[in-house]
């Protein structure tokens, strides 16, 4: 846990230290959450780099036939 000083617009700067290892660098999105007694940083996920993290989970013959499976199962 490190303490950085919050500047009068309200900028906090997150120590070099975290920003490697998280790889956080400009233009990095994070999300702020309040999470009762303080506040939690997240990174956002980078859509380019979750491409192809499905790849082989799935079997494309039976997402196809998913949608006709679920039909049946309704009626």
């Amino acid at each position: 846990m490190k303490e950085v000083l919050v500047t009068r617009k309200g900028q906090v700067t997150i120590p070099v230290e975290y920003r490697r290892k998280y790889g956080i660098k400009e233009g990095v999105r994070v999300l702020i959450e309040d999470v009762g007694d303080g506040l939690l940083v997240k990174l956002v996920p980078n859509l380019e780099e979750q491409a192809g993290v499905d790849v082989g989970k799935y079997d494309v013959k039976e997402l196809k036939n998913l949608p006709n499976r679920m039909r049946e199962e309704w009626r």
